[in-house]
């Protein structure tokens, strides 16, 4: 497989049919994180595990955890009291830690400590009585459960009509923050419109955009550069992967589309296409894109290029609830190997 540091336009420097897979894609250390303690819980505690809402946004995964005995709920009062619990990687409210205790569930918080970062942000601005302007998309777990920490300081801002709609007590006290998985280029978009009304609007005290999210959008503006077609593997739930689709055609792909399996590929998608160009949201098993890419070498594609943007080392250590029951245990601790 070939490695390209840099490519501008590889449609013009080849006449073969070729693949440009990016790199990095898929699995990041939170996701791993979570997946991972979801499979050591059930190791140690037995089937059932409850995990509330998609531990992670992948359908193949939760497929895969059911199988292995993880049951995946709505609510903590869907889970028998005194069981054992996994909070997923796009984090909680404190009223539902609150409601989780109250049932005396055994709760392993797998939230991924980027999203953790946010809540403790929210936290501290709230109590310094900031009104505190949280970008990112309504409705979306992760922004329901960093909203919930100071639901009296938090607006969240999706779209033009909410800036429009949004008030504040005191315009010099008004700091936005943001959902981890949105493009950076939108997120900025929307600060620039937020700050015409509000110019005196702070900025959050580090970056709240999460590395996997930005290292997988830089690298298919490479791709998308050079390719006819690019496929991002993905589901319709994933923020960051939906989001990849936009990134690759903004970038000039001559079309993209997001596919959960190799099997949902179409031949229609493939007429006058010379270059496809190949990646995968945050939440996706690499066993995904491995059987993308075998489905797009039977049609010709087999040629692959690895366009590197940038190199990942991130690790998070397991969730600290379940570090001390393993290690208890003298169970391995190891979490290091991303697959």
């Amino acid at each position: 497989m070939t490695e390209i540091k840099d490519t501008a336009d590889q449609r013009l420097q080849s006449s073969s049919k070729m693949v440009l897979l990016a790199a990095p894609r898929g699995y990041c250390a939170g996701v791993d994180r979570a997946v991972i303690a979801v499979e050591k819980a059930l190791d140690h505690y037995g089937a059932p595990v409850y995990v509330r809402k998609q531990i992670v946004h992948n359908k193949h995964v939760v497929s895969s955890l059911e199988k292995r005995g993880a049951i995946f709920i709505n609510e903590v009062d869907e889970a028998p009291e005194g069981s054992v619990l996994v909070f997923s990687a796009h984090g909680v409210s404190p009223a539902v830690v609150a409601a989780a205790e109250a049932r005396g569930l055994n709760t392993i918080d797998a939230t991924c400590p980027l999203v953790t970062k946010v809540h403790r942000e929210v936290q501290r601005f709230a109590a310094e009585d900031y009104d505190i302007l949280l970008v990112g998309h309504e409705g979306h777990e992760e922004i329901e459960g960093t909203a919930g920490e100071a639901p009296h300081a938090v607006q969240i801002i999706d779209k033009d009509e909410s800036i429009e709609r949004s008030t504040v007590r005191d315009p010099k006290k008004l700091i936005w923050l943001s959902q981890t998985t949105l493009s950076v280029d939108e997120t900025m978009e929307t600060v620039v419109k937020l700050r015409k009304k509000y110019p005196d609007l702070q900025n959050p005290p580090s970056d709240d955009i999460c590395y996997a999210t930005q290292n997988r959008q830089v690298a298919i503006k490479k791709v998308g550069a050079g390719s006819d077609l690019v496929l991002v593997v993905g589901s319709a739930n994933s923020s960051n992967t939906v989001r990849l689709v936009e990134v690759a055609l903004e970038a000039g792909a001559k079309s993209s589309y997001r596919i959960d399996y190799a099997s949902e590929i179409l031949d229609e998608w493939f007429d006058g296409v010379q270059t496809v160009g190949v990646s995968s949201g945050a939440s996706v098993p690499e066993e995904l894109v491995d059987e993308v890419l075998v489905d797009l070498a039977r049609r010709g594609y087999g040629d692959v290029r690895t366009v590197q943007t940038a190199e990942e080392d991130v690790q998070f250590s397991l969730p600290a609830e379940l570090r001390k029951e393993l290690k208890a245990a003298g169970t391995d601790l190891n979490n290091k190997v991303k697959r």
